[in-house]
């Protein structure tokens, strides 16, 4: 089948009545030449080495090359604690989980990138976490995971995801419409409705740049991890709830790519702008160049 929009994902459901996990592993079995159920399994090692993830990263206080990161997730435990969050015990676990992903990443340990590694905690905090607290079987974490898949596929028809192209709106961005849509699957969302959370965690997170501190996926890239998961979580609240994006998720996915086009070179990855660019980042980078090398 030639899906190449969303348009065309929802045209291809509607024919097959199928919801999108089905029609992903479907299009994957025909592509990898294999059967659905070896399909399955591949994406269950993919959830399994985001759970090692996550467990290794809440383990771990090891801090980076840098100094600066490495013990966030640490402080966070210790801190909800102390006081709960707000939010509650999932919200607790998504923050934790996330950033915990995220520095199992600046530590060079496994993960899995979702689409990217500096975006790699969204979806793993949003689907576990979750289904954690929900109970949800693992069969439908699964499906989740492969309606994420082809919700970052789709977007990645039309732009290159990555910061370097179209700044972190183009990674983070579009993890937390993965893992938007994603929970609304898990959650029993429709077809429609898993499209919805997506469009809506991506238009509202358009322009994001992608500023990191002396270039290392650090500074502000962990704890923006945290934030976009929450995020993802409150556009799939809004769409099972009925609410929905008036511009249609291929329109959103249109103006993803020219926001990109438009944003300066500067806040795409080269670290020459934005928070990189601050008094405080250009001491950092200095303290840290002169200590290195």
């Amino acid at each position: 089948m030639k899906i190449l929009s969303f348009a065309d994902l929802i045209n291809i459901c509607k024919e097959q009545n199928k919801t999108i996990w089905e029609i992903a592993e479907i299009e994957e079995s025909a592509l990898e030449e294999m059967n659905v159920d070896a399909v399955r399994l591949r994406v269950l090692e993919n959830l399994i080495a985001m759970r090692e993830a996550i467990t290794n990263g809440l383990k771990s206080d090891e801090k980076s090359i840098s100094n600066w990161c490495g013990d966030d997730c640490l402080k966070l435990s210790r801190g909800y604690k102390i006081r709960p969050a707000i939010f509650g015990s999932i919200f607790e676990k998504i923050t934790k989980y996330a950033i915990a992903t995220a520095e199992e990443n600046l530590r060079m340990g496994r993960i899995v990138a979702c689409p990217t590694a500096g975006s790699c905690g969204i979806v793993p905090s949003v689907i576990i976490a979750v289904a954690e607290e929900r109970q949800i079987a693992e069969e439908e974490q699964i499906n989740a995971l492969l309606t994420s898949g082809v919700i970052g596929l789709m977007v990645s028809n039309k732009v290159q995801l990555a910061g370097a192209v179209a700044g972190c709106q183009a990674e983070c961005g579009v993890a937390s419409a993965m893992a938007a849509g994603a929970l609304a699957q898990m959650l029993g969302g429709n077809v429609n409705e898993v499209l919805q959370a997506a469009a809506l965690a991506m238009k509202n997170i358009l322009g994001l740049t992608c500023d990191p501190v002396c270039g290392l996926v650090e500074v502000p890239c962990i704890k923006r991890n945290a934030f976009l998961a929450v995020h993802a979580v409150t556009a799939a609240e809004l769409a099972l709830c009925g609410v929905e994006s008036k511009i249609p998720i291929d329109e959103v996915v249109d103006t993803l790519k020219i926001t990109g086009q438009l944003m300066s070179p500067l806040l795409k990855e080269t670290a020459k702008g934005g928070l990189a660019q601050t008094k405080t980042a250009i001491k950092l980078e200095k303290k840290l160049f002169k200590k290195n090398f």
